[in-house]
């Protein structure tokens, strides 16, 4: 069997404040870091009998030390579904709804549980922890039919306009994720708008990178009668794009 090499591992630290001003960025030693990969034939197909002594990991030409070792399909999922509802999205609902019902019944296995997060001006709780896609959807229905009973997360904030896209990034790590092992991720359906967060994108970005939470972005957008895309939704594609990318 062919052993694949890791050449570098990606640490990073909290920079960002400082970067942005211009300052050194802050330096930290780690003991132990999480370095995900996907290894592949000279084919092109996906190699999935590796074990820990087919793996060599370095830095800087340094050997390191693999301390745990697992397949990424062996551990559970903990997985948010965020959803936005805000009224840029209400026509495709449908279609959220529907994308969301294959996904949860293909992808859920037995050991994993997921919860949803609807948002607009408010961040709602809308299914917590299960691992049953009949009860997310149910929830999901009923909040698309205008119940409101489910509770909050994050602080109550007074937003007087109606998309709060990092603030529902941020909340939904903080308050759920965070408190979670194994697998974790993020399935966001939006148009990566914000008007009302009090949160912002690089906050959101370090808070799922400090978690080790994999974000991935789900974005519908309809072109204009003469199939060119507004300015608004081209930032919109830029800033899921960016999200998905860097965490």
């Amino acid at each position: 069997m062919r052993r694949a090499s890791v050449l570098a591992a990606r640490i990073w630290a909290a920079f960002l404040a400082s970067a942005v001003c211009g300052q050194q960025p802050i330096r930290v030693n780690v003991n132990l870091v999480n370095v995900s990969f996907i290894a592949r034939a000279a084919n092109g197909a996906l190699v999935e009998n590796l074990q820990k002594d087919d793996i060599e990991l370095y830095e800087d030409a340094v050997p390191q030390k693999i301390e745990f070792f697992a397949k990424s399909t062996d551990l559970p999922l903990t997985l948010a579904l965020i959803m936005d509802v805000s009224g840029s999205q209400e026509h495709f609902e449908n279609k959220h709804e529907k994308d969301l019902e294959v996904f949860l019944k293909e992808v859920l296995g037995p050991r994993d549980r997921a919860f949803m997060v609807c948002f607009g001006n408010h961040l709602r709780l809308v299914s917590d922890y299960t691992n049953s896609p009949e009860e997310i959807l149910l929830n999901f229905h009923e909040f698309d039919k205008g119940k409101r009973h489910f509770p909050e997360i994050g602080p109550r904030e007074e937003r007087d306009l109606g998309t709060a896209f990092y603030d529902s990034i941020y909340y939904s790590v903080t308050e759920k994720l965070a408190q979670t092992g194994g697998r974790q991720a993020i399935l966001m359906f939006s148009d990566g708008e914000d008007n009302s967060s009090s949160t912002n994108m690089m906050t959101a970005i370090d808070t799922t990178q400090s978690a080790n939470v994999i974000v991935y972005t789900i974005r519908y957008t309809e072109p204009n009668k003469h199939g060119v895309l507004k300015a608004r939704n081209k930032y919109g594609i830029s800033v899921m794009d960016r999200v998905a990318k860097v965490s």
